[in-house]
């Protein structure tokens, strides 16, 4: 049996419309009297539709109708005996499905309620109609996005990123558009770990460009190689906070912003031997605060590659790490030296056990087997180069392999970022 909602206005006193609506096989399962509650009531007594009189309408009737309509949509009818055209179009506008002036008559009541009926169904066909033309190309627009990383990722054609994504599609059985978002979110997550790493990187190898200027070790080049990291500091932190969540991370985003603002100004000082624990102690912040931005980000990625690329990000610090420990047992006083022997022994058990991981899982490619070789052979030449670093040939070679383990796991990091693992999931 059909329910009812009925709202009656005007003067009071008895009216027959709720016992007419019973008389032709309407159930009444409720009576309103306050508009202001009315959208309460229909999610209470949940009405098959929504039944008004009201001799005078005004804009509160109106206003109540286009709430139903956005809030628990059902077939409405007003039953009035105002003429006014421009109500008439105001109840058209507010949703209003039967507007019925002068009357109703019980014989024709069963026939204007499946007319507001018939109405309300066309008109919920019609925004399904509108919600999926306006979900397809919603989920174009994602398939584009998504091809184009891909393209650029993989170096493919269109219709190749076109099958990758159709693949998966299938293998997930997902919507095209669902693994569009897909590949999209886990690319912004992923360049977000990879440039959040390399702030952690660039902590160390500030530092250890400092100290290789105090041992005069190449000073011109080193110089140069300090003032790039600056500005690559400058422009991952701009990068970072356009593209970041400031509700979700600006937290973090502000913590490393104010450790950098304290380590650059020290930076912008001729490197001095007094300086050096306070360099390094600035330098220490910066790594904390950005090791917590990256670690936020491989959690809020929820995509078990992002750890591949933290992983792998942290080997390009590391080796940073490594060299500065091996200059300050050079260039700092007995506290540092005892200090930097701890340090050392920590990294590299850290970094080896890196290396294996990554040696070990299945995420790999030709390129990435040759980058993972490659990094092994400067490791072999950085532990060396430590082992002898009290003579010039020593400080040269930590200098020489750290760049090189360096460059090595920038391209990995870049090559783990853009593997299809990562992108497709």
């Amino acid at each position: 049996m059909t329910s009812a909602l009925v709202n009656l206005s005007g003067p009071q006193g008895a009216h027959p419309l709720e016992a007419d609506l019973e008389s032709v096989g309407i159930k009444v399962v409720g009576h309103t009297d306050l508009r202001s509650k009315m959208v309460q009531d229909i999610v209470r007594s949940a009405p098959d539709l929504v039944v008004c009189y009201d001799p005078l309408p005004d804009e509160e009737l109106f206003k109540t109708a286009q709430a139903i309509g956005e809030t628990a949509p059902r077939p409405m009818i007003v039953f009035t005996t105002d003429t006014d055209a421009e109500k008439i179009e105001r109840a058209a506008q507010s949703g209003i499905h039967a507007y019925v002036i002068n009357g109703y008559g019980l014989h024709r009541l069963r026939s204007v309620i499946h007319l507001a009926q018939a109405r309300f169904r066309h008109e919920q066909l019609l925004h399904e109609e509108l919600v999926d033309i306006s979900s397809r190309f919603e989920e174009r627009k994602l398939l584009d996005r998504a091809k184009g990383i891909l393209m650029r990722a993989r170096q493919v054609s269109e219709d190749d990123a076109f099958q990758i994504l159709r693949t998966a599609s299938m293998h997930t059985n997902q919507r095209l558009g669902q693994v569009s978002q897909s590949v999209i979110n886990s690319a912004r997550f992923a360049e977000s770990v990879n440039r959040a790493g390399q702030l952690r990187m660039l902590s160390q190898r500030l530092v250890k460009l400092y100290f290789l200027q105090l041992a005069q070790v190449d000073s011109p080049q080193h110089s140069q190689l300090l003032a790039d990291s600056v500005l690559r500091i400058d422009a991952n932190i701009a990068i970072l906070n356009k593209s970041l969540s400031k509700a979700t991370f600006g937290d973090f985003l502000e913590s490393v912003a104010a450790s950098w603002a304290a380590l650059k100004t020290e930076l912008k000082v001729a490197p001095q031997a007094s300086h050096i624990a306070h360099v390094d102690l600035l330098a220490e912040n910066l790594l904390q605060d950005a090791d917590k931005l990256t670690s936020g980000l491989e959690v809020a990625g929820s995509a078990s590659p992002l750890h591949v690329i933290n992983v792998s990000g942290r080997q390009r610090m590391l080796s940073q790490r490594f060299a500065k420990y091996a200059l300050l047992m050079v260039l700092g006083d007995e506290a540092a030296r005892d200090r930097s022997e701890a340090g050392l022994n920590g990294v590299k058990d850290q970094f080896e056990k890196a290396l294996d991981y990554l040696n070990d899982i299945p995420l790999s490619t030709k390129e990435i087997r040759a980058g993972l070789d490659s990094a092994s052979a400067h490791w072999e030449q950085i532990l060396a180069g430590a082992i002898d670093i009290q003579r010039p040939a020593g400080k040269a070679l930590v200098a020489v392999a750290s760049e090189g383990l360096l460059d090595t796991f920038e391209k990995l990091t870049e090559q783990y970022e853009r593997s299809m693992q990562m992108l497709v999931g």
